[in-house]
């Protein structure tokens, strides 16, 4: 073979991989803006809200792209949740592992262990409103709803959630497994209220609260759930 049949043959291979490289940035970037419109839909609208050609009309594209890259509604809901709910749980999972870490397992608190699994996901929301408000009003409605949200929820959040259950076992280790699974349940109906952003706290207050306001839920929400979370756990006596 001589040396311009052997450049020839070599020109093409070089190039297959930059066009294959670019063909799946373009997929990709196409998935993103599907996802983006889509989170921003079924966070204002619920998931029974939305349809395809919302997602479509959204970003002016027809319902032929949409089919070409997902499945369904199902699919595009699916895909939201698997882009950020695993985010939500390392950031907690880590932020209380480091929080035990650094005061060992006898100093753990109610409150410590709060701020822990709470700040981790305000903080985000805090620093980049533009990416995880969406995603926080979405979570709050399958933490709302029975059925396909309770599904979600199990699906992504059941170890982060244990993670809390076993801090607070340690910091309250006379209290009794059910109580603690209740206390749990409390805080989890504040921080779906929290992500809501439903402004009804704006209007309630005349404008001197927001429910936008994450710093000051922040800087509250921790220590007030601890204080209640301590009260039911003291002894019934004591209760009384």
């Amino acid at each position: 073979m001589n040396t311009t049949d052997s450049k020839s043959m070599q020109v093409p291979a070089s190039k297959r991989p930059q066009a294959r490289n670019h063909k799946a940035r373009v997929r990709e970037a196409s998935i993103e803006r599907i996802l983006d419109a889509a989170e921003q839909l079924f966070a204002e609208f619920g998931y029974h809200g939305v349809t395809l050609k919302d997602v479509a009309a959204r970003i002016g594209v027809s319902s032929t792209l949409i089919h070409y890259h997902f499945n369904g509604k199902e699919s595009i809901y699916e895909a939201i949740w698997a882009r950020k709910a695993p985010v939500s749980v390392h950031n907690r999972l880590e932020a209380m592992r480091l929080y035990a870490e650094t005061v060992g397992d006898d100093a753990i608190t109610v409150e410590g262990a709060l701020h822990a699994w709470i700040d981790a996901d305000l903080n985000v929301q805090i620093e980049d409103p533009e990416t995880w408000a969406a995603f926080g009003k979405i979570a709050a409605q399958a933490n709302s709803a029975a059925g396909w949200g309770a599904e979600k929820m199990t699906n992504y959040f059941n170890p982060v959630v244990l993670a809390l259950i076993d801090l607070l076992k340690k910091a309250m280790p006379d209290c009794d497994e059910q109580t603690i699974f209740w206390a749990y349940h409390f805080v989890s109906g504040a921080m779906t209220h929290n992500m809501s952003r439903t402004g009804r706290l704006d209007e309630l207050s005349h404008g001197l609260c927001s429910s936008d306001d994450f710093v000051s839920i922040k800087r509250h929400m921790a220590t007030f759930m601890a204080a209640g979370i301590e009260a039911i756990c003291r002894p019934s006596d004591s209760k009384r």
